[in-house]
């Protein structure tokens, strides 16, 4: 006979967690009792990323990435029944569904939720579809809204660092409103991606307290009010009464129950508990145990967010927000990130892997990164010769400008794939201790590094960054971190748990101190990175504005 824990669930209850990544998206089935994954399946969205053109083929400009929301709802119908299977949980074991999204991912529909790109006629018009987070083709609205915010002296600006990123809801909304009215005047809601998949699955639109606060400046109960969007643009003055606004829920709560549509799509039981939304980095920190302040949590993927807990409000220069509560009640939830880290190393692996590599690697059995790896490792900290910018999708902290691009300095006749390879590697560390640094002089306490995401597979990334942030490193247990905190959250939506520091106590897991910083190591990075902050300076904080003349030169060229 089984004997269950008082203080938990019975061992029979599941739920399922979904996160919506930027090329696919992953279900796990969880037991509610201990966060046991018993299973996890995969779908890949067949458009991916669109940023050259449409399905049409109609031509995207520069800095575009959009996507399609009907493969979204493929991760349901595939994904979800698929895990289902696998695991051997019986549907009517479920007792809840939770999800998790990139961020800002946003998107024009209708009033009944219906994507404006599924509409007869508009399948050609870029503006009627997903806006992905690395959608940065609205610089220039970002500009427009930080310069008028900080000449009006509005009081969210210091909540962002003092910049709101061109990732964001209402620089892309009013992108859209600049670029083509006429699809902006048939949007009735601008909408998370985050919001959009939960309101498919159970019939009811929510926001979720975690974008509206990091992605929409939704401070102390409000938006930017009317004022301020009218001195942006007259015909952006009614954006959010006509086309953001909606009630907010807290994470964890209850959105609503499982529609007979999408109970037939996941094969879960109609009726079951539907999280409120939430972003994929956000939910990871419950699942990393991260609920005491001053954890920071890196989810470290095709970009890195972090996000961290504190009992302190600051402001801390370039970070993406502070919410009261926006990752974990009573505290105040902080965002930062680099928008690019594991796209940089795969765009080096697509320009910069020489036929000769791939054929040993081959003739070895590794994948490239494994093989690149492995020579970079036998390298001595500078032995290379080179430094490098991690600014390849622009920069989101601390100098949230996606104007600005790559570098690499030092290159010579002798220089090796693995030169590079393995400065990227250190570029994204140092961007890393950049944001640490910035919470530290801003008198928020960064205690704890914690690393979760796909690229904790990387030994020699892992021993990388905590030589150079000087931190012992925490890695998640799980390999499905973002799918486990949705789950986590479902379990408390569901009634399981009380709250989701007690679902992270019973269901999260993460291991301290598995990668230790080498006092040698970490002296000669401190000289490499001082190195690395006078070009941070140099070409992010206005000396040399190449990178944004270069930008301007290839938009002309492009038009």
């Amino acid at each position: 006979m089984t004997v269950e824990h008082k203080d938990r669930p019975p061992a029979d209850q599941f739920v399922v967690g979904v996160d919506f990544g930027t090329l696919s998206g992953r279900a796990v089935v969880v037991r509610v009792s201990d966060g046991a994954e018993l299973a996890v399946a995969e779908y890949a969205y067949p458009h991916a990323v669109l940023d050259r053109e449409l399905p049409d083929g109609t031509p995207l400009p520069p800095d575009w990435a959009l996507q399609v929301p009907g493969d979204y709802i493929g991760v349901l119908r595939k994904a979800v029944p698929e895990a289902l299977a696998r695991s051997g949980v019986r549907p009517e074991q479920v007792i809840g569904i939770g999800t998790d999204f990139t961020a800002c991912t946003v998107l024009p529909v209708r009033a009944d939720g219906t994507p404006l790109c599924e509409l007869p006629g508009l399948a050609g018009r870029p503006h009627a579809y997903v806006k992905l987070w690395r959608h940065h083709a609205a610089q220039g609205q970002a500009d427009r809204i930080n310069a008028l915010a900080a000449e009006r002296a509005e009081p969210w600006l210091e909540r962002y660092g003092g910049r709101i990123s061109s990732e964001w809801e209402f620089a892309k909304a009013l992108q859209l409103l600049e670029e083509d009215p006429e699809i902006y005047d048939r949007t009735d809601r601008w909408v998370e991606a985050a919001d959009w998949i939960v309101w498919r699955l159970c019939g009811t639109y929510v926001r979720n307290a975690c974008t509206a606060g990091y992605k929409g400046q939704f401070q102390d109960g409000g938006y930017p009010s009317d004022d301020y969007l009218a001195a942006l643009n007259p015909a952006f003055t009614d954006f959010v009464t006509d086309k953001l606004d909606q009630p907010i829920a807290q994470l964890g709560a209850l959105a609503g129950r499982l529609t007979a549509e999408a109970a037939a799509w996941t094969g879960l039981p109609e009726g079951i508990a539907v999280c409120v939304g939430n972003v994929d980095a956000h939910v990871t920190a419950p699942a990393a145990t991260a609920v005491e302040p001053g954890r920071m949590v890196a989810i470290m993927g095709t970009s890195t967010c972090h996000v961290m807990s504190s009992d302190r409000q600051g402001t801390v220069p370039g970070m993406c927000g502070v919410v009261d509560g926006g990752i974990l009640p009573g505290l105040w939830g902080y965002e930062a990130g680099q928008s690019g880290v594991g796209d940089i190393f795969a765009w080096f692996l697509r320009t910069g892997f020489p036929v000769e590599y791939a054929e040993r690697a081959e003739r070895m059995g590794r994948t490239p990164h494994e093989y690149l790896t492995e020579l970079a490792a036998g390298q001595k900290v500078g032995e290379h010769g080179l430094i490098a910018l991690d600014w390849h999708s622009g920069n989101r902290s601390v100098l949230v400008d996606h104007d600005l691009s790559g570098v690499v300095l030092g290159l010579t006749l002798s220089t090796r794939p693995e030169d590079v390879y393995r400065a990227l590697l250190e570029a994204t560390a140092f961007g890393t201790r950049t944001i640490v640094e910035a919470f530290e002089s801003s008198g928020v306490p960064v205690q704890e590094l914690i690393i979760a995401g796909g690229l904790t597979r990387n030994a020699l990334l892992m021993q990388i960054y905590a030589d150079v942030t000087r931190r012992p490193l925490g890695v998640i247990d799980s390999a499905q971190g973002p799918a486990l905190g949705a789950a986590m959250h479902a379990a408390v939506a569901a009634g399981a748990y009380p709250d989701i520091r007690a679902a992270a106590h019973a269901m999260g897991s993460a291991r301290p101190g598995m990668y230790l910083p080498d006092p040698d190591r970490a002296a000669a990075y401190d000289r490499l990175y001082a190195e690395y902050r006078l070009l941070h300076d140099h070409f992010g904080r206005g000396a040399n504005d190449v990178m944004h003349r270069l930008r301007r030169i290839r938009a002309e060229a492009s038009a």
